[in-house]
């Protein structure tokens, strides 16, 4: 296993803040000088002498490469068996379906690719599905990252070539063909480049309060864009709460319960290891409510809860522990949706030389989505159950809104590379708050050389998709693995 290291940051300011605590000398640390902007971009564009920007062109599956439908199947062993075939259909669905579900697989590929050693608070799973509109605590709708399930502290590298590739396989999915791939990928890259020198330029408190809003977005689209853009908004606008009551229950004898739709939302009596679900509830509420501040607790108390079940999420999760609880405010029509959502360690933790100082994935989920995202959730915590294993938790809609892309769909293809673009200014803004932008634009320059190399390798891992895709479905075929029939899989 090939482990790459991530201390090639100049400015080391936070890794010296926590030996300070250790040992009790904040002040000296407060009062030591840091690398001017101009010192630490040029320490980025020294990196091109030992990584040149063409590298990232280079992939090949190297001999070693292991087994993909093993690295599943070894993720499945702590998941809930009975869900397992729903996962392998999901991810049978299309090359583009199989590369949101297999994170850990493409984790293993980027350990083998050239880094420069700068780190960030890596999302671990970008792909262009993992971005939408939400509502932010001031109820503005903003576009960002919405899934943290593995973020980790990474190569800021791996995110951009996972999503470039992902843009490349999207766009052969809805129909396009290989310059097309490339473009949507290139696109990507370049808009994170540029935004990545904005961000070099501008204070640290300016860059923790940006925020791609909706006026933002609109003023980077051309007519056509603005107008898909404010459907999706102004869609956004009514998922609520109230909404998702609407569509997830039904009312018995004056209150709402969840609606089961077998195998995707079971209302359980107990978990998978057998303990009451009251009892597991309780144990949940404990240690969630500890990591909360105090006027999230006070808010939180005024609710009571109404109902829960086992809701199957997403592609690459389906499996994992994830429930919902339906809790009521003033009245019927004041709920509260949470999600309890499993938390397991990220795909990129053995890949990289850094070890987080805290050990419950929970909270790296919710730490990762507060440094990265920027207008969190306000019931954003963590927690773990005794023999259960670490949780987090988030609401489950609040004016949430994202994009389907759909097969052969070549009539969403014309605006895919701007929506390619908003996506490479999501990702630099969340490497921005959680890196070190000024080294990170140093090294990635002004010129396309980094577009058309990561473009390249797009491509290149487009047809690596296309093989692990074939590969999932002849393991099928040979029965190795068993897949949930196509109606039960939505």
């Amino acid at each position: 296993m090939n482990t790459v290291s991530i201390k090639a940051n100049i400015d080391r300011t936070f890794d010296r803040l926590n030996d300070a605590i250790e040992h009790m000398a904040l002040l000296e640390n407060f009062t030591a000088p840091r690398p001017s902007t101009a010192e630490r971009a040029a320490a980025g564009k020294a990196l091109r002498e030992k990584v040149p920007r063409k590298a990232h062109a280079q992939y090949e599956p190297w001999s070693g490469r292991p087994d993909p439908v093993a690295i599943l199947e070894q993720q499945n062993l702590t998941r809930a068996q009975k869900l397992v075939p729903v996962r392998f259909a999901r991810m049978l669905a299309s090359p583009f379906a199989f590369l949101r579900g297999s994170a850990a697989v493409m984790a293993s590929d980027l350990a083998t690719t050239p880094v420069t050693g700068m780190g960030v608070g890596a999302c671990g799973d970008m792909h262009v599905s993992n971005f939408g509109v939400f509502a932010s605590a001031e109820r503005n709708l903003i576009f960002a990252i919405n899934d943290f399930d593995e973020v980790h502290p990474g190569p800021w590298e791996w995110d951009l070539k996972r999503l470039a590739a992902s843009a490349a396989v999207s766009a052969r999915f809805m129909g396009g063909d290989k310059e097309e791939a490339e473009a949507a990928a290139q696109a990507i890259v370049r808009a994170y480049r540029k935004r990545m020198r904005r961000y070099a330029e501008m204070g640290y408190l300016e860059i923790w309060y940006d925020r791609i809003d909706e006026r933002a977005v609109l003023d980077t689209l051309s007519p056509k864009g603005q107008r898909a853009a404010m459907k999706v908004m102004d869609k956004a606008r009514t998922k609520g709460h109230v909404a998702v009551l609407e569509k997830l229950t039904e009312e018995i004898d004056g209150e709402h319960r969840i609606v089961e739709e077998l195998p995707l939302i079971v209302r359980e009596t107990h978990t998978e290891k057998g303990v009451p679900i009251n009892v597991a509830l309780d144990a949940m509420l404990r240690s969630y409510v500890d990591s909360l501040p105090i006027d999230r607790r006070l808010l939180l108390s005024r609710y009571r809860i109404v109902d829960s079940a086992r809701k199957v999420v997403g592609v690459g999760s389906v499996g994992t522990a994830c429930w919902i609880v339906l809790l009521q405010g003033i009245d019927g029509d004041d709920p509260l949706f949470l999600q309890v959502k499993q938390a397991q360690t990220s795909v990129l933790e053995p890949y990289v030389d850094h070890k987080l100082r805290f050990e419950n994935h929970g909270r790296r989920v919710v730490v990762g989505q507060r440094l990265t995202q920027g207008s969190p959730d306000i019931f954003l915590g963590w927690g773990e159950i005794s023999d259960h294993g670490h949780f987090y938790v988030r609401q489950l809609a609040d004016m949430k809104g994202s994009i389907k892309f759909n097969e052969g769909g070549d009539q969403g293809l014309e605006g895919f590379a701007e929506y390619c673009s908003l996506c490479g200014w999501a990702l630099a803004l969340a490497h921005a708050k959680s890196g070190d932008p000024a080294m990170i634009a140093g090294y990635c320059g002004n010129s396309a050389a980094l577009d058309e190399a990561i473009g390249k390798f797009a491509l290149a891992y487009a047809q690596q998709t296309d093989r692990d895709h074939e590969a999932l479905d002849q393991a099928r075929r040979s029965g190795r693995i068993a897949v949930a029939a196509a109606d039960v899989v939505k």
